[in-house]
């Protein structure tokens, strides 16, 4: 059984390799090469933090079968923990065995960055200049370099609702930063983040919208990360209403999970026939994209299991050839 920590996994998997794989799970996904329950949630006692269950089997030349076990605790910040810690477990299609178990912290936070670094490469236009992020969590390192991997990025704009944290995000992270050419500006406001702005990412764990609709520009892509559960809100109503394509990575999950989409539902301010498609859809050419500079266009994602499966089978494969990570026997 391979072992692979943060560093093993850092070592011999980028961005750019994320993003490969995930397109490949979407395309997948769409072909019907997964199954795939959806995502296990449990609320601990104290209602305070969420214990999650992902597995998935993705079938065709891959033959490999997965669980991620994955929680959200908010308060760990302050106990110097992740946030979203996660393990992986990778099972051979062939005997069952698990054959690898990886750190999922890691691979999630490169896996769920790549979903939007896929996202605005296939749906921002292609001189997007100006970018916006909303969240410094353990997720946002990630999601900062994907959209500076997809996209030439002059500045970048970060927004968090807590006081500070913004700046100190933007102080720490300049050096990545640099390595593409992109300032990153702390926003004191949500207005002041998105206006202007030509792609923005969401990446919080908000209940109510984080930005009003009518700040954003004609042509701007929005992608909404962090909401998945159905009380969970990023995206205001009104940005729906405007966005000329509105895409997902998974209708199933994001129709069960994601209070963005769930609670205009209820109100009769949204109807899942709105969906444009799934991104597998438009990478395979089954659904139209961007269809004018002006369009803004929506991507929502939840996550599902087979994009770790996918992501975990090219990780190994690399750390295999590179000698990455340590072999046991249990």
């Amino acid at each position: 059984m391979l072992i692979l920590g943060r560093d093993d996994i850092l070592k011999v998997f980028s961005i750019r390799d994320a993003i490969e794989a995930d397109k490949k799970a979407f395309m997948l996904h769409t072909k019907g090469k997964t199954k795939m329950p959806l995502r296990i949630n449990i609320d601990n006692d104290k209602r305070d933090g969420q214990l999650m269950f992902m597995p998935a089997y993705v079938g065709g030349e891959l033959n490999m079968g997965g669980v991620k076990i994955v929680s959200c605790f908010t308060g760990n910040a302050q106990k110097g923990l992740p946030v979203i810690p996660a393990t992986m477990a990778v099972v051979d299609g062939d005997t069952g065995v698990v054959s690898a178990i990886i750190d999922g912290t890691t691979l999630t936070q490169l896996r769920t960055a790549a979903i939007s670094g896929a996202a605005a490469e296939l749906l921002s236009n292609p001189d997007s200049s100006v970018g916006a992020l909303f969240g410094t969590g353990g997720q946002a390192p990630s999601q900062l370099e994907a959209l500076m991997t997809v996209r030439e990025l002059k500045e970048l704009r970060v927004y968090d609702a807590l006081e500070g944290r913004a700046a100190a995000f933007a102080e720490k992270y300049q050096p990545l930063a640099d390595r593409f050419g992109t300032r990153l500006k702390a926003a004191a406001t949500p207005k002041e983040a998105v206006s202007g702005a030509d792609l923005i990412t969401t990446v919080t764990t908000s209940r109510k919208a984080v930005f009003d609709a009518e700040d954003i520009k004609a042509g701007c892509h929005v992608t909404g990360v962090g909401s998945y559960t159905p009380e969970m809100c990023e995206i205001p109503e009104g940005l729906l209403a405007r966005a000329a394509r509105i895409f997902v990575d998974n209708r199933e999950a994001v129709l069960a999970e994601a209070g963005d989409f769930i609670m205009p539902m209820k109100r009769g301010l949204f109807s899942p026939d709105r969906i444009d498609g799934e991104l597998g859809e438009l990478l395979l050419g089954e659904a139209a994209g961007r269809a004018s500079r002006d369009d803004i266009t929506v991507m929502k994602t939840v996550g599902f299991a087979a994009l770790d499966v996918v992501a975990a089978a090219e990780l190994v494969k690399r750390a295999k050839e590179a000698g990455a990570g340590t072999e046991i026997n249990l």
